[in-house]
């Protein structure tokens, strides 16, 4: 009996044990992409000697400095410096990466353009400095390979359209430098001294956050603009999907995930947008009045609790279905579980306003992709606020009622004006922060 007995405790030690693995495992956040077991991490903390006495120095804009950085701390793993020729080839021809013997889904190449004079100064096996627009070094690439920059294939291949009169060709038909360089790089850490850099976070702390707060999903929200309530419907929309898939002991972050890096000249700038998503957040609206209240009550979960800001600081490629497959590789990265995908995702019309893409693509196209990616899309329908049940719905649910909808024009004017728009549409604390914003504009302006 007493042999028994210790085989039984054995075995309850045993199940015990499968149990916490179990539990670990299900608080872990998701898969590195490219099949890593962290992170990419390319940041030390400082250059050696050499590297300040390096000949050979490449001038980095702001922007790519940006891109750079998002290699450096492993939003872009498993990349560990911009492309070198094969890879970018590869990407364009075949929308994939390959790590080993497996292939990767990954549709717009990461580039450092680099100037003619630098481009003859580079070459395989070579090292540079690379330096910011004020002369200051903050890094260093081994050169693997340096190439002339096609860019109109490019632009064919990233924007599925040989046309150009789009803001996506105009980033690049803009830009003087007509080589890239490829190879790893080394980068000093960067200083954020923007108002809001405590909410901008890479890999490391996104998955802390999630493994500190116990949840064992995730699901990430993209936006480059201030929110309107069907925007912010999105979200919630997109967390109640997650959350009713869900097992009991399931906990789920709602996650605002903004883009703040560069952006087109009209679109609103990060340090008003971040104003408005921390009110909202911080101020426990997002979704109030919206959401499920009974669905969250029943899971024993609360969406203003479980909200999290989270700003991501890369630039747009206005790219529409190949920039949607992007930003779900970034929050994978990140270690979020599930992405929300909306129609005319990452979009930008043509000049006159025809669209590039159908409503759809962008959702679509996660069905045929070229290689491997473990994140789970959520996708999304436009939403509006619905008279008859007083609250923002998807409008393929409320065939029939009365949606409340202001143009982009009119919100434009009201704000301006100083006027808050219809609350049904936007909430009064968003509206507050952007008549601020466009007040200080016209007024900068007319000085």
């Amino acid at each position: 009996g007493r042999e028994e007995e210790k085989v039984d405790a054995a075995g309850e030690e045993e199940r015990r044990a499968e149990q916490r693995k179990g539990k670990l495992a299900r608080m872990v956040a998701s898969a590195v992409h490219g099949g890593l077991s962290a992170p990419v991490n390319r940041i030390v903390s400082a250059l050696d000697e050499g590297a300040l006495e390096l000949a050979t120095k490449i001038v980095v804009t702001d922007v790519d400095r940006t891109t750079l950085y998002r290699i450096a701390d492993g939003t872009l793993s498993p990349l560990t410096g911009p492309m070198t020729k094969e890879m970018y080839d590869l990407v364009l021809s075949s929308k994939h990466i390959v790590v080993g013997d497996r292939k990767f889904a990954w549709t717009i190449p990461i580039v450092l353009p680099v100037s003619a004079s630098e481009a003859t100064s580079l070459s395989a096996g070579s090292k540079a400095a690379l330096v910011n627009e004020e002369g200051a070094v903050f890094g260093t690439i081994d050169v693997s390979s340096v190439f002339e920059w096609d860019k109109l294939s490019f632009i064919q291949a990233v924007y599925n359209t040989s046309r150009v009169d789009h803001p996506g060709a105009r980033l690049w038909l803009g830009e003087e430098r007509s080589s890239l360089v490829g190879g790893d790089i080394s980068l000093i850490p960067f200083e954020d001294t923007r108002s809001f850099s405590k909410y901008i976070m890479g890999p490391a702390q996104t998955r802390k956050l999630l493994e500190d707060g116990g949840y064992t999903k995730s699901v990430a929200f993209q936006t480059r603009n201030p929110l309107h309530r069907a925007h912010e419907y999105a979200l919630v929309y997109g967390a109640e999907c997650v959350l009713r898939a869900s097992e009991p002991t399931d906990k789920v972050a709602v996650v605002l995930n903004p883009l703040v890096g560069q952006l087109k000249g009209d679109d609103v700038p990060a340090s008003a947008r971040m104003e408005t998503y921390i009110r909202l957040v911080e101020d426990k609206q997002l979704g109030d009045g919206d959401a499920d209240v009974e669905l969250w009550e029943s899971c024993k979960q609360s969406l203003a609790d479980q909200t999290h800001l989270i700003g991501l600081d890369m630039r747009m490629y206005y790219g529409g279905p190949s920039e949607a497959v992007m930003h779900a590789i970034y929050r994978q990265n990140l270690g979020f579980s599930h992405f929300i995908v909306g129609r005319k995702h990452a979009d930008a019309p043509y000049d006159d306003k025809s669209p590039i893409w159908g409503d759809f693509d962008a959702q679509e196209i996660f069905a045929d992709l070229g290689g491997e990616l473990e994140i789970s899309t959520v996708n999304v329908g436009f939403a509006a606020y619905f008279e008859e049940v007083k609250k923002v719905g998807l409008v393929a649910e409320n065939k029939g009622k009365t949606a409340v909808n202001i143009s982009g024009t009119t919100m434009r004017e009201l704000l301006t004006a100083g006027e808050l728009p219809d609350s049904r549409v936007m909430r009064p604390g968003t509206a507050k922060v952007l008549i601020e914003y466009y007040a200080k504009a016209a007024n900068e302006s007319a000085q």
